[in-house]
């Protein structure tokens, strides 16, 4: 189907496709292979949207588009997809016409088709379901997903609980696309997506970290997609330490829970620093195990931080993350708490700086920020105050501080120098000379620290 009224469709008749992208589709046109761009590009084009990555679907099969192209690469030719290098030297996937043959949760036997139309039936939800040809501007929507782009619903092709029962995967991309895009899921597509919720847990690891990594590193107002995944029951089954933020009272009481607060926590951070917004989405979980009564009949959540970083840590090995963001989010938990007094002197900055990690500060004070964001006007602290206290750590940070013994001006050859026999007694000596150090950086010269061991050590 062609349609050519609309918003959306006057932003596909705007869209200009990279040069590289016509000229593919026109050498395999002129080789006689229908050719489309289709999925994301097109979707996003509709919606007004700067467009990222271009894909096409054609007739060609992937041998035919190999022997047309000088340089290519076989992503995934047992699927019928090609990658092809443009003269813009970008890597465009060519895929070829395919309609599901059998369908099992998770992965569909397909086979090769010859019309652009099958090839969208098998897609997910109606608003990927749309070509745009490079060439002509045509648009092909057999299923109407212009319309529910228009009408802000996200809908699937066709019946909801088979298309969930191909991948269950379709699940979590449905309240992603729904949180980002600002869409209504259609109430019978809401209704076979809950009922799939219980079978998220068929899913790898890696496919449901990354779905939430894509939320939390794509989209803005990443508690839209976070709200749904609460509101359908994938939290309860993925997240269920998450969960138990739900209706969890604050310390004071009277504000959000602390649900709320760590999704406004998050939407206060930036898309381009997922880790962070992961650490700040999970700053609470060892509040529910870490929860007691008060003198006043409060809530206090003593050494929440340290449970929290634990819980932390055990989430992200679920989820198979990498080590450099598991040790990341684990030591921003921790150390969230972890603020030296706004009275500190350089040398408190710069134990707290030992302690923290100096690699850790700006993180930190991003996450501090973002926390105070999320509930305004409690607690003890203020913008000023956390300003204030950021730019005596910057300060102190600038010196570049001596924080440990790789920094010392001496080391095991000078012990050894001095006649100290080698053993650990030598690292006991070193940690000494950090905190010297600490206390009195100008102390950081080679006479000024053998000098202290000649008398310290040597002395006694």
């Amino acid at each position: 189907m062609t349609r050519g009224r609309g918003p959306q469709d006057r932003a596909l008749g705007r869209i200009a496709a990279p040069r590289a992208v016509r000229e593919i589709t026109r050498r395999l046109e002129e080789a006689g292979y229908e050719t489309w761009a289709v999925g994301g590009a097109v979707r996003d084009a509709a919606l007004g949207l700067a467009v990222g990555d271009w894909d096409l679907a054609t007739r060609a099969r992937p041998e035919e588009v190999r022997r047309l192209f000088r340089r290519t690469v076989p992503i995934g030719i047992e699927h019928g997809t090609v990658g092809v290098f443009g003269r813009d030297g970008v890597l465009y996937e060519v895929t070829t016409f395919r309609r599901d043959v059998e369908t099992y949760g998770r992965h569909a036997r397909v086979e090769f088709a010859d019309t652009i139309e099958e090839d969208l039936a098998r897609r997910d939800f109606t608003c990927n379901a749309l070509a745009w040809h490079p060439l002509t501007g045509e648009v092909r929507d057999p299923f109407l997903g212009l319309e529910d782009l228009r009408s802000g619903r996200l809908r699937t092709v066709g019946n909801a609980a088979d298309r969930f029962a191909e991948d269950y995967l379709r699940v979590l991309r449905a309240l992603r696309f729904a949180g980002h895009f600002v869409l209504e899921i259609e109430r019978s597509t809401w209704g076979a997506l809950v009922a799939a919720v219980p079978e998220l847990t068929r899913l790898s690891a890696e496919r449901i970290r990354e779905e939430l990594w894509k939320i939390l590193g794509k989209t803005a107002r990443a508690s839209r997609a976070l709200s749904l995944y609460a509101a359908s029951g994938a939290l309860g089954v993925l997240y269920p330490e998450l969960e138990a933020l739900i209706g969890l009272e604050p310390d004071g009481g009277g504000g959000p829970d602390v649900w709320s607060k760590s999704l406004l926590a998050v939407d206060a951070l930036p898309p381009t620093r997922p880790r962070l917004r992961f650490a700040a989405l999970v700053h609470a979980i060892g509040m529910p195990g870490s929860r007691m009564r008060d003198l006043r009949g409060g809530w206090r959540f003593v050494g929440h931080e340290t449970l929290g970083a634990r819980k932390a840590r055990q989430l992200l090995a679920r989820l198979r993350a990498s080590n450099a963001d598991t040790e990341r989010v684990t030591r921003l938990v921790q150390h969230q708490s972890s603020l030296f007094p706004p009275d500190a002197p350089p040398a408190g900055i710069r134990r707290w700086l030992r302690d923290v990690g100096p690699d850790l500060v700006r993180d930190l004070f991003r996450l501090r920020f973002a926390l105070w964001r999320a509930e305004p006007g409690t607690g003890t602290e203020t913008p000023r105050d956390l300003l204030e206290r950021w730019a005596a750590a910057h300060r102190v940070l600038l010196e570049r501080p001596v924080l440990d013994v790789a920094g010392l001006a001496i080391g095991g050859k000078e012990l050894r120098a001095l006649g100290l026999p080698p053993g650990p007694e030598y690292g006991r000596i070193l940690r000494e000379l950090v905190e010297v150090v600490i206390e009195r950086p100008e102390l950081n010269t080679r006479s000024d620290l053998m000098e202290w061991v000649e008398r310290e050590e040597l002395g006694r």
